[in-house]
């Protein structure tokens, strides 16, 4: 596509979670250390929550490649976890490689699946389950996932969970019926996007590892209106500037200006240009009350014009 033309070797913003690629930005660096920290001596779930888009699945792979590095650690990974509880103990033994028959019933399986987690307790091996998408959890399934959890010796439990998910994970686990699951969750982080500066580093970042080795190819206003269109999060910078890239090389130009990542915003649905409201509120000059009585003054004319 663009590759050449910019000197890259590879697209820089690809969807797909690529841990190449990964940044350690400050709120995905303080969920990995929280990780990090607490897996080695917690015990009950642990929870990492973020809206769409905010870089979870590319935490949930930097948290598998550093516990499958780790000698201590045996991980299980469920990425679609949309699962009937029956379902979700077959997928925990076969990422477990558990061995059952095509007959097995699930009094038989939960017996050679504490079987093996009593094996890896032996050979003091901590077995991590991590959940992606946990919100998508029926109800049920979320409390089969408690039970199992149940399991555990005189010392320790022998299987601990991480779950990523949405805020709807959160609101799931607020209903009364959740409240034992609710309790078991001993550490949990919140994911916000990118600030401004970090968004830029961001950006840079795929640039140079994709194999960009110029000076800056999106121009100061172009960073600021990526920014401001996307309010920061990973995948919506991803789609826009990869869309500005495109723009800037059906014209044949060498460098990413604000004209390209126009176009790129009005190309693209759910993602609209930043009114000069919202610009106000996402700058550090939101908290002087010079700038709260402009905003107020703005929106009155707004409404009046309206």
């Amino acid at each position: 596509m663009y590759e050449t033309h910019f000197g890259l070797h590879e697209l820089p913003f690809s969807l797909t979670p690529n841990t190449q690629f990964y940044l350690n930005a400050r709120v995905h660096q303080e969920a990995l250390n929280l990780l990090n920290v607490t897996l080695p001596n917690a015990e009950g779930f642990i929870k990492v929550v973020g809206e769409v888009g905010t870089g979870k699945t590319m935490l949930c792979r930097k948290l598998l490649n550093a516990l499958d590095e780790a000698q201590e650690f045996v991980t299980a990974y469920i990425p679609n976890p949309y699962l009937t509880p029956d379902d979700l103990r077959f997928a925990i033994a076969d990422e477990l490689s558990v061995k059952y028959g095509s007959r097995c019933g699930q009094h038989l399986l939960m017996q050679r699946l504490t079987d093996k987690l009593l094996s890896y307790a032996a050979e003091e091996k901590r077995v991590v389950l991590v959940i992606d998408e946990a919100q998508a959890m029926p109800t049920e399934t979320l409390e089969a996932l408690r039970l199992i959890t149940n399991l555990e010796t005189e010392r320790s439990k022998l299987l601990q969970v991480v779950l990523f998910g949405q805020p709807e994970l959160d609101v799931m686990l607020s209903r009364d019926n959740m409240r034992q699951l609710l309790q078991r969750i001993t550490f949990s982080y919140r994911l916000q996007p990118l600030d401004q500066q970090e968004s830029s580093s961001y950006l840079q970042h795929r640039l140079r590892t994709a194999g960009f080795n110029g000076t800056q190819l999106f121009d100061d206003k172009a960073l600021k209106l990526l920014y401001h269109s996307t309010g920061g999060v990973p995948r919506l910078l991803n789609i826009l500037a990869h869309k500005s890239l495109m723009s800037a090389y059906g014209k044949g130009e060498k460098r990413v200006c604000r004209q390209h990542v126009k176009a790129a915003v009005l190309d693209t649905e759910g993602i609209s240009m930043p009114t000069l409201l919202t610009t106000l509120r996402k700058t550090s000059l939101f908290s002087t009350t010079a700038s709260l009585l402009l905003i107020t003054q703005l929106e009155m004319l707004t409404k009046v014009l309206q």
